[in-house]
């Protein structure tokens, strides 16, 4: 026995044999005795329940002995346009990459596999999406707004929040929009991005513009206009930078506004502004996808010695509406006393009544009144006074 050599092959392995470094064969499960003086002989082994069969001579052994590889392993094998997701027990194990092979033990782990054609689309099903991207090295889950970096198992995810379109490039180009939730793709072939575009009404504020209106006064003057992507595809494909083209558009559209009108034709009325600016872009935006919701100037600044010189104007203004104002009570109530004495100068009833009441008036402020000659003395002497 001491010139034999021993090896036990259990029912859960499977083995190499190499005769002075070469290989011989595969051995399946026993007990195997070899002689000691035939030359060097090494045994491999690999348990079963591990089927990854990773050895440096796999594409070797798939060439030379293409039956017993067949008949001891699942053999995938991927094209150059070709992914595999490999499942142990029906649990992920890994995926194989286009123009890769790997080598799988038959045994008590079943071993079963999906393959996906990118020819045929880059978009990864939802439930084997989120199958993957649960699995450690894989995903671990995914980030709002932010693409997860394709990672060594080749998928690239994109959450696309509510309220929000998502625009996919592939390679480059726009192929076309995503709904929102989650989305994945395979990273192998052509590069895919995907753009995350807000479609809800969003502010932009345009601020501090220096026109010169058409009499040549000088405003400073604060805008904001709401808008919201209804077409986003559209809109990109238009335009590099939306946002920007907007921004210069309200600008052209607000000196075009100013610059044709006097100061005292913007100040009485404002919202002539709002029309003309948003008569400019609304047409124009709405052709490439984009709504203008509303335009409204906040502010108009004046220089400082304008807002003197207006402060004068309306001054003067106001002394003018008094005075007049004035003049016209003073001439109602001259008119109005004129009335009364023809009245009362063909009527003498009417100038005895307003006597009376003159009287009233007259004593409201007396303490004590003490009457000489009787009541006719005094009303006499009164009439002598007014006279």
């Amino acid at each position: 026995m001491l010139f034999y050599r021993k090896t036990i092959v259990r029912k859960h392995e499977r083995g190499l044999l190499f005769k002075d470094g070469d290989f011989v064969r595969f051995l399946e499960p026993g007990t195997y005795r070899f002689n000691a003086f035939g030359g060097k002989v090494e045994v491999e082994t690999f348990d079963l329940t591990a089927p990854a069969f990773t050895h440096r001579l796999a594409d070797y052994l798939v060439d030379a002995r293409p039956d017993d590889v067949e008949r001891l392993c699942t053999v995938v094998a991927t094209g150059a346009s070709e992914v595999a997701v490999v499942y142990w027990n029906e649990r992920f194990a890994e995926i194989v990459r286009p123009t890769e092979r790997k080598l799988y033990w038959n045994g008590p782990v079943k071993v079963r596999v999906d393959r996906f054609d990118l020819d045929q689309g880059l978009a990864i099903d939802a439930r084997l999406a989120k199958r993957l991207l649960d699995e450690p090295g894989i995903g671990g889950g995914s980030e709002v707004f932010g693409a997860l970096r394709p990672s060594r198992r080749g998928i690239y995810s994109r959450e696309i929040p509510h309220g929000h379109v998502g625009l996919l490039y592939v390679d480059g180009e726009l192929t076309g929009s995503l709904a929102p939730g989650m989305h994945a793709f395979w990273a192998y072939g052509p590069s895919v991005d995907v753009e995350v575009m807000d479609l809800r009404v969003k502010t932009l504020e345009v601020q501090g513009q220096e026109i010169l209106t058409r009499d040549k006064v000088s405003l400073r003057i604060n805008l904001t206009a709401t808008y919201r992507f209804e077409d986003a595809e559209k809109a990109v494909g238009a335009t590099k930078d939306p946002l920007d083209h907007l921004y210069k558009e309200i600008q052209f559209g607000l000196r075009a506004a100013v610059g044709t009108r006097t100061l005292d034709a913007l100040l009485e009325d404002k919202s002539a502004i709002d029309r003309a600016v948003a008569d400019r872009v609304g047409p124009r935006f709405a052709d490439i996808g984009i709504v203008v919701e509303s335009v409204g100037v906040k502010d108009i600044i004046l220089p400082g010695d304008m807002k003197e010189l207006l402060g004068k104007v309306v001054e003067a203004e106001k002394a003018a509406q008094a005075n007049v104002i004035r003049r016209r009570e003073e001439t109602n109530a001259t008119r109005s006393l004129l009335n009364t004495a023809k009245v009362m100068e063909s009527n003498a009833v009417a100038l005895r009544l307003k006597e009376l009441e003159t009287l009233e008036k007259v004593t409201e402020k007396v303490g004590n009144l003490s009457v000489y000659g009787g009541l006719d003395g005094v009303l006499n002497e009164l009439v002598r006074l007014k006279q």
